[in-house]
């Protein structure tokens, strides 16, 4: 599985060079986590996804630069190899086509766990702080 990820983060890089690939990958992500069609095995990461997708969606935008750019790499390889239906084990073989996702998934989360969180931080920040203007 690794050199099958080593390649999806090379296209993540290339991904992030390009502004209008990177959207369409978030709109595959938000499209395929909305509809109600994830494996068992994922749909418990649904929420740690969206995040990803935001926290990838800012530095894009150049709203969220503080992260490391090899954090990025690995949120969006992530995405990536998620929405791919062909990665280590094919998603199209009922219950084990998943497995190899969430582990990917696991993995990439728990190794950037640190930055998304302070992402998650500054995005509760930013929240306040545009509620605030609005009253």
């Amino acid at each position: 599985m690794s050199r099958i990820f080593e390649q999806t983060k090379e296209r993540a890089r290339v991904l992030l060079g390009n502004p209008g690939k990177t959207g369409k990958l978030i709109d595959d992500v938000l499209r395929l986590t909305s509809s109600g069609r994830m494996a068992p095995q994922i749909s418990g990461f649904a929420d740690k996804i969206r995040s990803l997708v935001r926290m990838v969606k800012c530095y894009i935008r150049k709203e969220y630069l503080d992260v490391p750019w090899q954090t990025i790499v690995l949120a969006t390889a992530a995405l990536v190899y998620f929405v791919s239906p062909v990665d280590a084990i094919s998603d199209f073989l009922p219950v084990i086509g998943f497995t190899d996702d969430a582990a990917v998934l696991l993995a990439v989360l728990s190794s950037i766990n640190h930055d998304l969180n302070r992402f998650l931080e500054w995005e509760t920040t930013r929240i306040d702080e545009y509620s605030e203007e609005a009253n």
